[in-house]
């Protein structure tokens, strides 16, 4: 996203300062238009960075509860394993701390 965004930020730059050059002197009504329309993109700009923080953290505030009650599910197996006969017991551990050495 950076590698693409910074040419687009200069680029964009640019044209602004070959139209800068060009329109030298605004008239006052032109003036209050562009003020009108900078406050408003730069609002929107900011919801945009807003929202976008605040879907990033509840998406990592998910992920840490959901491994969360994947760990409660796995301790939780692990020791009902107990309940089973010795050899599916033993089975059934194995094949938990292969899954979690998978998933490390």
């Amino acid at each position: 996203m950076f590698v693409v965004s910074i040419p687009a930020f200069w680029f964009g730059a640019r044209i602004g300062a070959i139209f800068h050059s060009r329109l030298r002197q605004l008239d006052a009504n032109m003036l209050e238009d562009f003020k009108v329309v900078l406050g408003a993109t730069l609002t929107l700009l900011g919801l945009i960075v807003g929202f976008t923080f605040s879907m990033a953290a509840s998406r990592y505030d998910q992920r840490k509860n959901l491994e969360e009650q994947e760990a409660n599910a796995i301790v939780s197996e692990y020791v009902r394993a107990d309940l089973l006969p010795a050899p599916n017991a033993a089975r059934v551990r194995t094949l938990l701390k292969s899954y979690t050495g998978a998933h490390k």
